[in-house]
């Protein structure tokens, strides 16, 4: 390992042929998890994948609101292809070398995926809130064709952002090291191995955490702030129930989301966390909520629920 952080001086932009993923340090039966995250990527397949089959065979889901959650089951199963068959090819079966490019592409992937999935939960609260604060004006301001704009718009907007992260590594010398100290091409491990200026690299850190984490954290509670208020303007407490019960499923979604991940972020400003605990915490973020989210949206989605019953019906006939 030595050899790996071995330190020399160069004169211009130093690109290794290949990083080394470090991930876990000494856990003891630290295999087992990687199955766990194998059964993990296997239910986040099946499930997302029979959630766009039942919005896409099913003209009664052809609405916005389920145009965004067949945006988010694409965007859950992409992104944990992204991040959990590498994870266990690296450590599962001792391949920890990855290329500079692939490297790159990991990185761009992962990120993307997971912005994708932040975006679209904020995409479906504004549907939940025009939904609930503006009922009568909702098939108006609320079109297929809108829904199908705004996630070509975000889709553009974070591939923008991301590439514009990849060119900022390139700038980048690798002289000191090719240790990255994740489970994956993390963007924060990798520009703090630069042996030359990376403020560009770290004010960047910020600007996707910001563009993808915070700010649509923001927007989703400032959405049910007002769901909140027009729910209390409701007369009876049966409205406001069956009101809140279309926001349930929702809400789940955006508690496993972003609580874990915004939690991780704030312990690593106040406290030194060890970096098993960090990465443990943050390939749970990154691989549980894509498994749960089609479970959450089967069991709740009354309309989903009802057509897998007559799926499951039809072929035992």
């Amino acid at each position: 390992m030595d050899s790996l952080n071995s330190t020399h001086s160069v004169s211009s932009i130093v690109h290794p042929p290949f990083f080394f993923i470090n991930g876990f340090y000494n856990i003891p039966h630290v295999k087992y998890y990687y199955i766990f995250l194998l059964f993990v990527f296997v239910v986040t397949v099946l499930g997302n994948s029979f959630v766009m089959f039942i919005i896409c065979t099913q003209r009664s889901f052809h609405t916005p609101k389920y145009l965004a959650i067949f945006n988010l089951a694409v965007a859950d199963l992409c992104g944990s292809t992204a991040l959990i068959p590498n994870l266990i090819a690296m450590f599962l079966f001792n391949s920890q070398y990855i290329s500079f490019d692939a490297c790159l592409a990991n990185m761009f992937f992962v990120f993307f995926f997971a912005s994708m999935e932040s975006l679209t939960l904020t995409v479906m609260a504004y549907d939940r809130f025009v939904a609930i604060c503006l009922p009568l004006r909702y098939h108006a301001i609320i079109t297929n064709t809108k829904m199908a704009v705004t996630i070509l718009v975000l889709w553009t907007y974070s591939s923008v952002l991301f590439i514009s992260t990849i060119l900022l590594i390139t700038r980048l010398s690798f002289c000191r090291s090719i240790v990255v100290d994740s489970f994956f091409c993390d963007h924060g491990p990798m520009y703090r191995m630069a042996c030359n200026d990376n403020y560009p690299n770290h004010v960047m850190a910020y600007v996707d955490i910001a563009f993808f984490l915070y700010i649509p954290f923001i927007m989703i509670l400032l959405s049910y702030v007002f769901i909140t208020r027009a729910l209390f303007k409701i007369a009876t407490w049966e409205g406001r129930l069956k009101a809140l019960k279309t926001c349930s499923s929702h809400l789940m979604l955006v508690a496993i989301y972003y609580l874990p991940i915004i939690g991780t972020y704030i312990a690593g400003l106040n406290f030194i966390i060890h970096p098993n605990a960090r990465i443990i915490n943050t390939s749970l973020s990154f691989a549980i909520p894509p498994m749960l989210n089609p479970i959450i949206y089967v069991l709740n989605t009354e309309e989903i629920k009802e057509c897998t019953k007559k799926l499951f019906k039809r072929k035992n006939v």
